[in-house]
């Protein structure tokens, strides 16, 4: 899958409604004051394969190639979910062979304790950079680019 084209939209579910079919659901969020729709079908990959819920906080990654509805509030489909914590972050982009960002915004410092697997929550045996990767991390320097070690990576494995 062509992640580079992904955009994500971070917010709290307030409410959750049954979509165009029985295998999808269309998942209210309040993004910075603002309402969101977005639609998750069978086929869109939710992390841990968590159950979307109500007050949990969320970020939804859409691909910027499909088309959009004109309709009001704002509507995608999302293509990639993952539930976050209080204070975390999440980043999907692909990292260099120095784990940095291809927007030169994130440098990678892996730890000890950090977590990477693929994205069926296998363990990565390899060092994860020149790949795509789902990144999530709490603080960062104030450096140019910000440097983080993350909590937990996801290598999102080309097949």
């Amino acid at each position: 899958m062509a992640y580079e084209t992904f955009e994500s939209v971070e917010g709290i579910i307030q409410g959750i409604n049954r979509g165009d079919s029985c295998c999808s659901m269309v998942v209210s969020l309040i993004s910075n004051s603002n309402i969101i729709n977005v639609v998750v079908t069978g086929e869109t990959t939710v992390i841990d394969n968590v159950r979307l819920r109500p007050g949990m906080r969320i970020a939804a990654f859409y691909d910027t190639n499909l088309p959009v509805p004109a309709v009001y509030p704002p509507q995608y489909r999302a293509e990639l979910v993952t539930s976050l914590r209080r204070g975390q972050q999440v980043k999907l982009d692909y990292f260099d062979d120095n784990l940095t960002s291809s927007d030169n915004s994130l440098r990678l410092n892996i730890g000890p304790v950090t977590s990477v697997t693929t994205l069926n929550g296998q363990q990565y045996t390899c060092s994860p950079e020149n790949s795509e990767l789902l990144v999530y991390y709490t603080t960062t320097t104030f450096s140019i680019p910000a440097q983080t070690t993350p909590q937990r990576v996801i290598v999102l494995c080309e097949y």
